[in-house]
């Protein structure tokens, strides 16, 4: 998906819902500079910080990578084939991490499972609210958490409070590629 089409679901829907970008930042404890620039930028901002506005914004974060701006309708079951992944981000990304959706056609779902493939720099920290699982699917993690660094191989997992700054790098010649849900306390 084009990352310029993300920024521009960001802004329709809170222009459609009458948010200012101060109260936009108020809500999601992120700057209002910081939100103006994800506003008129060419690359979507991190998942975390996607999951901040989507939860401000009283939206289910698939919205913003969908190309239907009609509210999904409920359903009990959600199957998403292997061709069906959703791609999220990318290497355009400022992280370039790679996000596959598993669970996009889900609406008001607690969970955000995703297979997420990491390269081997650490460019930055994240911090959102809710918990996160990881399971080394391929390659090697390293983890970094509370100021330690764990190193996590294939078929290893790791359960933490995602609002602890938190990050990781694949190490070895291959990408780590990790199965990762993101549980949020509040449902959209």
């Amino acid at each position: 998906m084009d990352e310029r089409l993300i920024l521009k679901k960001i802004k329709e829907f809170r222009l459609g819902r009458n948010i200012s970008l101060d109260k936009l930042a108020n809500l999601t404890g992120l700057t209002k500079g910081y939100l103006s620039r994800i506003e008129n930028s060419t690359k979507a901002p991190p998942i975390s910080t996607l999951a901040k506005i989507s939860q401000a914004l009283s939206i289910d974060i698939t919205r913003f990578f969908s190309d239907n701006l009609t509210s999904p309708q409920p359903v009990d079951i959600s199957i998403i084939r292997k061709n069906e992944r959703l791609e999220v981000g990318g290497r355009g990304t400022p992280y370039g991490y790679i996000y596959e959706a598993l669970a996009y056609k889900k609406p008001g779902k607690n969970m955000e499972p995703y297979i997420i493939t990491i390269g081997p720099d650490r460019t930055a920290d994240f911090q959102h609210e809710g918990e996160e699982f990881l399971f080394v699917l391929e390659g090697e993690l390293e983890h970094f958490y509370k100021g330690r660094s764990y190193i996590l191989e294939e078929g290893d997992s790791i359960y933490f409070d995602a609002n602890i700054p938190h990050s990781g790098r694949s190490l070895g010649n291959k990408k780590a590629k990790l199965l990762m849900v993101i549980y949020s306390y509040k449902r959209v």
